[in-house]
């Protein structure tokens, strides 16, 4: 059973019924294990190796001459003719497991007589199905041939998808004789059908617009609807023929009749359709590249036999009317594409380098593309929105869709908060029934209602709803569509909510009814519809949206990348620029400091030599000339060391922050000691990544700060510890250190330029001193680790410094 396939409002309903009823029993029914076959005809499993019958219907003594019991176990050729034998096999080998039909002579002694054989192989067996052919039924070619090429050329003329189904329906009936058949369109791949083409006899009610609920056709019924083209009940009182073995000794399994036209038919489904007054259907399988589309679904008053011909030529109708419709589908997506191109050409040009600002400038254009509500932008982490407000967790849900899709990909859903509630579905609100048409479901498996696709319980007058402005409650849209650009990013369009008016086949809100002769399933309504109004979906996207949302990604994906060229080389001149303005640094700062050595000398000399013969002024301005000759002398020192970090690698490893810091406090630890600053750190510290001399000048460099601009309270505390923050452009957690001290604290307005070289926010000579170039330096060794510096401040109140190392660089291949 699918786990969740059953909603909790449709549980509730069953529960409700008198004695009980478990819905999801139809859910659960294996179909394919049903062990029997209509009683028209018989059926034999035979080892295609060794010719050995493995199974057998038990109504193949009447039919063929032998009892099932004597068959099993028996060569098929007591059965079947050696070159009819040889056929089979050969037309049923090969590796797309299509099935075979043909005419043989069939059975033992005086039960020989004409049958048309299916064939077709599972799990190592040749499933044969033997059907009689009477003398009197002989089938006229001739002018059944050309029924299907006029069925065909109707339905190569048909230009859109309702065009297709309206013929369809017609040609079907035409063929077969049935009193009802309808095209069954399904609202996704698990959700209801609406019947949108139908042919019905005089004085059968039409059920043309009407929608049933996606639990009248649940999802094992589907898969074998996409495994088989074509499903025909000849009389829904046939008597079921059992299978001898019940159970296949090789598998512990009744026999698998996924493939078989005479599968018998679940009880659940024999009685809702006794319910509803028919006594025979067909339903021809409608695929989308592999896929469920819909079904041409079929009723009969009387039982109906379809001739192994006709069954073939509707099938043949199906896979001709699915390959249509993928015909149409194509041919709009490229007339879509032709009208969208211009259009998409015209907003890619109003959209520059910057599309952040380049979307909000022109955000009507961008809108009026999809005619959308909004446009959304997701860009290296950074919301750019216009229109209505979205949420930030439904703007991370469709990041993660779009990382799922691959270049070019086009990605929508008119339901998105359906989606985002993990797969409940939309609500619905109910507007009371009008009189009209008989709650039945049109080649349905079970006949009760799911409340997921129902109408809930409040109440709408007047209008079912469906125009007017759409809806946008919560920060959440409910459509989107979106492209992705890069890893990470994408462009989305969003639609507000606009009511979907549907009329139901029967009361959605009650799924079971008990009948009054005990059986379990009675139809869900006698003359009434009901409508609804569903919610939660947006007005559908349309082939024109998608083909224009693909064309603005190839022009968006040029764009991106011609600017990526240009950033590239923007980022190779600024790469040479900084070696230059390191090489120049490093070679200014050693060249000067000779002449400054001269100068200071010759100061200190001439006081040395000359000092007792000048006066004062004289001497006080060569002390002038030695001060400010080592004041140089300093800053030329921390300007050559400033640009050896640009010039040295990096030896990176994993090491204990404990450690790191224990070596820090060897150097840093008298200056804290001298002004009484405590040292406070949990009892341990993780590990962290980077090159541990590095770091140690990190952690030196923030504890003498904290000594040197401790306050002045008595309780001075510096603490190191680390903390989980949230990553750049919101990605994520990621770890950081942080030196917290209770010291001066910075103004807001200068906490910006204490990491600029040389400058301090306080003389040269207060607070012990220095050249300005410690933050500089924390800074650069950080942000050649790859990681970020940042501090958090407050005067009077202290100083929090944080710092992250970044993700070690992958190592380099070997050449």
């Amino acid at each position: 059973m699918e786990p969740d396939w059953l909603s909790q409002r449709a549980r509730e309903a069953e529960a409700a019924v008198p004695g009980g009823f478990d819905l999801s029993e139809c859910v659960r029914e294996p179909i394919h294990l049903l062990g029997g076959v209509q009683s028209y005809g018989t059926l034999l499993a035979v080892a295609a190796v060794s010719g050995i019958v493995d199974t057998a219907a038990e109504n193949s003594g009447a039919l063929l001459g032998v009892a099932a019991g004597d068959l099993v176990g028996a060569n098929v050729l007591e059965v079947l003719d050696a070159d009819d034998w040889a056929e089979v096999l050969d037309a049923t080998t090969g590796e797309d497991g299509t099935g075979a039909a043909l005419p043989v002579v069939a059975g033992a002694g005086p039960k020989r007589r004409s049958f048309d054989v299916s064939a077709h192989r599972r799990e190592g067996l040749v499933i044969m199905e033997f059907e009689p052919r009477e003398d009197s039924a002989a089938f006229h070619f001739s002018g059944f041939y050309q029924g299907i090429r006029r069925a065909l050329a109707r339905l190569r003329s048909a230009g859109s998808v309702e065009d297709c189904c309206r013929v369809a329906v017609r040609q079907v009936r035409e063929l077969t004789g049935y009193d009802r058949v309808v095209a069954y369109r399904f609202d996704g791949a698990d959700g209801p059908g609406e019947v949108v083409a139908e042919d019905v006899t005089e004085g059968w009610e039409p059920w043309l617009g009407l929608w049933f609920p996606a639990t009248d056709i649940p999802p094992q019924a589907r898969r074998l609807y996409e495994e088989n083209w074509i499903r025909v009940i000849a009389d829904v009182d046939d008597p079921t023929v059992r299978l001898y073995p019940r159970v296949r000794a090789a598998t512990g399994t009744p026999l698998d009749l996924s493939g078989s036209a005479l599968r018998t038919v679940s009880e659940f489904h024999l009685e809702y359709l006794r319910n509803i007054g028919v006594r025979s259907s067909m339903s021809v399988s409608v695929l989308r590249e592999g896929r469920l589309w819909g079904l041409i679904a079929c009723h009969g008053g009387d039982p109906v036999r379809l001739a192994p011909e006709v069954r073939s030529a509707c099938e043949l109708f199906g896979a001709a009317f699915s390959l249509q419709l993928a015909a149409i589908e194509e041919r709009s997506r490229a007339d879509a594409l032709t009208r969208s191109g211009g259009r998409a050409a015209a907003v890619a040009e109003l959209l520059g380098a910057d599309l952040e600002t380049s979307l909000v400038r022109h955000a009507e254009q961008v809108q009026e593309l999809m005619e959308a509500d909004a446009v959304l932008l997701m860009r290296g982490g950074r919301l750019t929105c216009a229109g209505p407000s979205v949420r930030r967790d439904v703007a991370d849900e469709l990041g993660l869709r779009a990382a799922e899709l691959l270049s070019g990909e086009v990605w929508d859903t008119d339901r998105l908060p359906e989606m985002l509630a993990k797969g409940t579905a939309p609500e619905t609100t109910r507007v009371p029934g009008m009189t009209g048409e008989p709650g039945t479901s049109p080649g349905s498996h079970a006949a009760h209602e799911s409340a997921a696709e129902g109408p809930g319980t409040a109440e709408e007058s007047g209008s079912a709803g469906g125009t007017g402005d759409p809806d946008w409650s919560g920060g959440i849209p409910a459509g989107a569509l979106l492209i992705p650009l890069r890893p990470g990013d994408y462009l989305a369009w969003l639609r507000g909510e606009r009511p979907l008016p549907r009329k139901w086949a029967a009361d959605p809100s009650v799924p079971v009814r008990v009948g009054p002769r005990g059986e379990r399933l009675t139809p869900r309504g006698s003359s009434e519809v009901f409508r609804s109004v569903t919610r939660g979906r947006s007005r559908p996207w349309t082939p024109q949206d998608r083909a224009a949302a693909g064309e603005l990604w190839r022009m968006l994906t040029g764009l991106v990348l011609h600017h990526a060229d240009v950033l590239g080389e923007l980022n190779e001149e600024l790469r040479m620029t900084n070696t230059d303005l390191d090489s120049f640094a490093h070679a200014a700062a050693h060249d000067l400091k000779e002449p400054l050595r001269g100068i200071s000398n010759a100061a200190t000399f001439t006081l040395e030599d000359a000092g007792d013969s000048l006066d004062d002024r004289s001497v006080a301005r060569l002390r002038t000339m030695e001060r400010l000759a080592g004041r140089m002398d300093e800053l030329l020192n921390s300007l050559l060391y400033y640009a050896r970090l640009g010039r040295a690698g990096l030896r990176r490893r994993e090491l204990p922050l404990d450690e790191a810091v224990d070596g820090a406090l060897e150097v840093a630890g008298p200056r804290l000691a001298e002004e009484r600053v405590m040292v406070l750190r949990p009892p341990s510290l993780p590990y962290v990544n980077a090159d541990p001399d590095r770091l140690d000048e990190i952690l030196v460099n923030l504890l003498v700060n904290a000594a040197k601009y401790a306050a002045d309270r008595p309780d001075r505390t510096v603490t190191i510890d680390v903390e989980n923050v949230d990553g750049p452009n919101g990605a994520g957690t990621e770890q950081a250190v942080v030196v917290r001290d209770n010291g001066l604290g910075i103004p807001a307005d200068r906490q910006a330029e204490v990491f600029d070289l040389f400058r301090r926010l306080h003389g040269p000579g207060d607070h012990g001193g220095g050249s300005g170039v410690g933050l500089a330096v924390v800074k650069r060794i950080v942000e050649r680790h790859g990681g970020r510096l940042w501090l958090e401040s407050e005067p009077g109140v202290g100083s929090a410094f944080y710092f992250t190392l970044g993700e070690p660089a992958p190592p380099s291949e070997p050449a």
